[in-house]
Order: structure tokens, then sequence, then C-alpha cells
């Protein structure tokens, strides 16, 4: 059995993608195929069902039987953590405890839109701590250029002061490179518990954020063998090998990075690396273009050139 996260977590948890079958159902062969992926390029972890999960378009019955699924393949290899995020505190305690159950090492909470005040804040998760119980350990998604929500670093401690299970932060503000540095700061010392820090937002900003400070990366990169070797890179002292590497992927982390059409490119570009039978976003979702992918094509082209020069 697998360890939970805690305030030591680190290295890299892949954000899975969900795959589905060309008319919009779960691809449970592709999933095993993927998760088989991710362990062979040594992630340290996974998260599934996240905003890059499509989690929002699943029904409560698909959610619950993807975790398991991959909770099954995986076999506690590695730490799974399962997106919960959602208005409804029941639904959320249901999934949360149904994948614990099932082996998972902890869950994921966004805060629901609309807590515009630190007060507001405090109370959601309170709420939420005392919905799930003190056994399900939480990793605080910090995202408001989706969640529209923002915390202040007074609040994430707080919250992880109060609230022991919150012992991870999935850090996704931006610009956020100072607010990461005082939050590593100002845990860890005196009276305030250590809070592991997974830093998201496609890794565009990883090299940095790693000197700042974060444990690691909890990202869907398509090429997570990139990911794996930079924080490795960076924990063993060569923080100039590890952005050398990082600058090689740069144009496909960049073009990845597109808003709204993100995902698309993501899972195009895991189909052609062999592990999706299927690219397809459920709906409603982007789709690629002729130009989208004759673009992609030189991009993955340029990469491995780039990676060849580098060895």
């Amino acid at each position: 059995m697998t360890q939970n996260i805690h305030r030591g977590s680190q290295g890299v948890f892949i954000i899975a993608a969900t795959p589905f079958v060309d008319d919009g159902g779960l691809d449970f062969d592709s999933t095993n195929k993927m998760v088989d992926f991710y362990l062979e390029c040594g992630v340290s972890g996974m998260t599934i069902l996240g905003i890059m999960g499509e989690a929002p378009k699943l029904s409560g019955d698909e959610s619950l039987a993807f975790a398991k699924l991959v909770l099954d393949r995986v076999a506690g290899r590695v730490p799974v953590v399962v997106g919960v995020s959602g208005a409804g505190l029941d639904n959320m305690a249901r999934l949360s405890h149904a994948s614990m159950e099932c082996g998972a090492a902890g869950v994921m909470v966004a805060p629901m839109p609309g807590l515009s005040t630190e007060a507001k804040l405090k109370s959601y998760f309170a709420q939420v701590c005392h919905a799930l119980g003190p056994d399900v350990p939480i990793c605080l998604q910090d995202y408001p250029q989706t969640t529209g929500v923002n915390f202040s670093v007074e609040t994430i401690i707080e919250l992880t002061c109060e609230n022991p299970q919150i012992v991870m932060l999935k850090h996704e503000d931006w610009p956020g490179l100072t607010k990461l540095s005082r939050v590593r700061a100002e845990t860890g010392c005196g009276e305030v518990p250590r809070l592991s820090i997974l830093v998201g937002n496609s890794a565009l900003f990883l090299p940095q954020e790693l000197q700042r400070g974060a444990d690691g990366a909890m990202t869907g990169f398509a090429y997570p063998e990139m990911l794996v070797q930079v924080v490795a890179r960076h924990k063993a002292g060569d923080a100039d090998g590890a952005e050398d590497l990082f600058d090689a992927y740069l144009p496909m982390v960049r073009y990845e990075q597109q808003l709204g059409l993100g995902l698309a490119i993501r899972k195009a570009i895991l189909q052609r690396r062999g592990v999706l039978a299927s690219a397809i976003v459920r709906a409603p979702g982007p789709t690629l273009t002729a130009d989208d992918h004759a673009e992609l094509t030189r991009l993955m082209a340029r990469l491995e050139h780039k990676l060849k020069e580098l060895t």
C-alpha cells in the first residue's frame, strides 16, 4: 500500500488526461495504457479528475469508475490524488471516501466560485474538512485564473494550520513566484507546519519555481519524462542542467499552454506517442484544425532534433 500524500511529498505528480473513445465514452484500454506510460516515465505520483481530466463533464458514476480503474492499475506503486472539487459537499465526500477506500493517497479541492472574501474561504474549507473527515489528506488547489478565487499567503497559512489535513498546495497563481517564495519561507518554521508545494500552469515556470522552493510539479505536460528529469536534476544540485533541458521543451510547453485549446493539443500529442487511441475532448470541447496539426508535427520534429543535440 502506498503512502498518503503528506507535508513532505515531492516529485512529479502527473495530471492525467481522461481518455475517451470517439463517441465520447470512457476508454478503459487507453486508460490502462496511459497509466503504464506515466509510470514508465518515472512519475512520483498521479492526479486524476482534475480540470485537465475534464472532471465536470463526467457523471458521478463515471468519475468513480475511472478512479477505480486507475487505482487498480497503479496498484499502490505511486500515490494517486483524486480531484473531487464541486459545489456539493455530499457528492465531494462520497467520491473522496470511495476513492480512499480504493487506494487513493488523498484528494484535491479547489474553492467553488464566488468565495470573494477571506472569511468565506476559511468557512468553506472548514466545511470541506469536516465533511471529508480528518483521515482524508487534502491538496489545496490555488488556481485563480480558472476559479476566479484568490488566496492570500496569510489565508493559505491559516488554512493549513487550522486544518491539519490540508498538507499540500497546488500552486498555480500567476504571477506567483513571490507568493511561492513566501509560502515556502513562512511554513515549516515555528508553530507553522511545513506545506508540500507542487506547481502547475503546464510547468511554464518550472525552473524558477523549483529555485523558489517548490517540491515538484503537478501538471499534465504530454512529455512527463521532461518534468521528471528537470525535477531530478534540480534536486541533484544541477539547476543549470535542469533549465537547459527545460529550454529544449519550452516551445512545446508554450504551445500546449494555449487557453481553450491546450487540452486538445495535449491529447493529440499523447495519441501520436501511442498512449491514447483517440484524441477526442468530450463535448463541448475544442478540436485541432489542419494547420494546428501541421504546426504540431513541426514542433515535435524540432523537439526531437533538439534532444539529439543535447545528448
